[in-house]
């Protein structure tokens, strides 16, 4: 199954990448499931990052591997894929575009997920929709020209 949103910023694209660092990525954190920062290398390939989810009553250790990214004159990207996904996910491709444009830059989070089973692919997505819907407001505070 595929999300994808967009979210357009004031600030140029170099200083969003640059924006895409360890802070961000905690702020960028819903309330639920509450999230423990385990590891944070960056967003070049081969970095790691690593989560610990926590539902109240269990915890899920979330891993993934920076696998790609490239910046050139228009853009900044890079790649998480799931190395170790928590039980209720099977696969995670998360492609983090910074776009150049006229007005600013254009962020689109691209994201390829699948359940265990077809079943839980489809029930997944409403949630997962509102967490990423979650970062539109954040990403527009933090990347407005000061």
């Amino acid at each position: 199954m595929k999300i994808n949103l967009s979210t357009i910023v004031e600030q140029d694209y170099l200083s969003v990448k640059e924006g895409f660092n360890e802070s961000l990525f905690k702020k960028l954190s819903p309330p639920f499931p509450p999230v423990k920062l385990l590891r944070f290398d960056g967003s070049s390939k081969g970095d790691m990052v690593s989560l610990e989810l926590n539902f109240i009553f269990f915890k899920q250790t979330w891993i993934s591997e920076i696998t790609e990214d490239n910046t050139d004159t228009k853009e900044f990207y890079f790649v998480d894929e799931g190395v170790k996904l928590p039980f209720f996910l099977g696969k995670w491709k998360h492609r983090h575009r910074i776009i150049k444009s006229n007005t600013g830059t254009e962020i689109k989070d691209e994201i390829e997920y699948e359940g265990p089973n077809p079943l839980m692919t489809a029930l997944l997505y409403p949630a997962l929709y509102l967490q990423f819907l979650y970062r539109k407001p954040i990403y527009k505070k933090i990347f407005r020209i000061k």
